[in-house]
């Protein structure tokens, strides 16, 4: 399936594989593709069977950050057009990484080559990021005279240390994936990162979806509640899944040693 020429999916054994698909351009991101990634996630919100998702970037680069010549003729971009409120509570280019955070199954990021600005905060929209040790990173928008403003800010807290983030979007310095991953951005570095995001999806699509779901809930929304409201969350989403016909299967699977057979919601 392809989306607007810019992005593709293939989805293989309840596994989705999202490619950013513009090699030539380093998957800059424009108008297409704004289009293209925010289209590919509203497939897989509605896709029935997929249980985990990988989001790569075709050629040498995961994404180069937002194609400034591309940015400079649109009419999206002027104004106060970026504080309409398009997809929900974000604006377009917001979306581009909530998407991914928005889905109900797991998101693995597997970035390589460069990875900046809008770029990166695609990939940080992931629920997990596999990063090649030699990528390149930068928080790049004061660079341009600009802020964060694609979900960064949302994304990055609670895994990047304040003032590392502080630091790095001041100064908006190369960073590598090594780096990535002792700062908080990236979970794993891995000098294959699709692989090791594929293994790791499929590795994944082989529990209860339901139960996936529902961590991937509370993951999400615990996040501003209180220690009560959090609780009571926990114990909703228990009830939700006990004796449930998924629940039932993986301790049948589990005590008789074999693999689950799972229905998809």
């Amino acid at each position: 399936m392809n989306f607007h020429e810019r992005v593709t999916i293939t989805i293989e054994n309840h596994v989705a594989h999202v490619l950013l698909d513009r090699a030539d351009k380093m998957n800059a991101l424009d108008d297409a593709m704004f289009e293209g990634i925010i289209a590919a996630g509203g497939y897989l919100h509605e896709a029935k069977g997929v249980r985990a998702v990988v989001l790569s970037g075709a050629g040498r680069s995961f994404c180069a950050g937002l194609d400034l010549s591309s940015m400079a003729r649109s009419d999206r971009w002027q104004g106060n057009a970026l504080t309409e409120r398009t997809h929900g509570n974000a604006n377009r280019a917001q979306e581009a990484a909530m998407i991914w955070r928005k889905l109900p199954m797991p998101v693995i990021a597997a970035v390589h080559g460069v990875c900046f600005g809008g770029g990166l905060q695609v990939a940080s929209g992931a629920d997990i990021r596999v990063i090649a040790p030699d990528a390149r990173l930068a928080v790049m928008e004061v660079k341009w005279g600009l802020v964060p403003d694609m979900a960064g800010y949302v994304l990055w807290r609670g895994n990047v240390r304040d003032d590392v983030l502080r630091e790095l979007t001041y100064t908006h310095r190369e960073f590598s994936g090594a780096e990535a991953v002792q700062f908080g951005f990236a979970t794993h570095a891995d000098p294959d990162p699709l692989a090791r995001a594929m293994a790791l999806a499929h590795e994944i699509a082989g529990k209860s979806p339901d139960a996936v779901r529902g961590a991937k809930l509370l993951g999400n929304t615990t996040a501003d509640m209180d220690a009560d409201q959090i609780l009571m969350a926990e114990s909703v989403a228990q009830v939700a899944l006990m004796a449930s016909p998924n629940q039932i299967e993986a301790v049948q699977a589990g005590l008789e040693k074999r693999a689950a057979d799972f229905v998809d919601p």
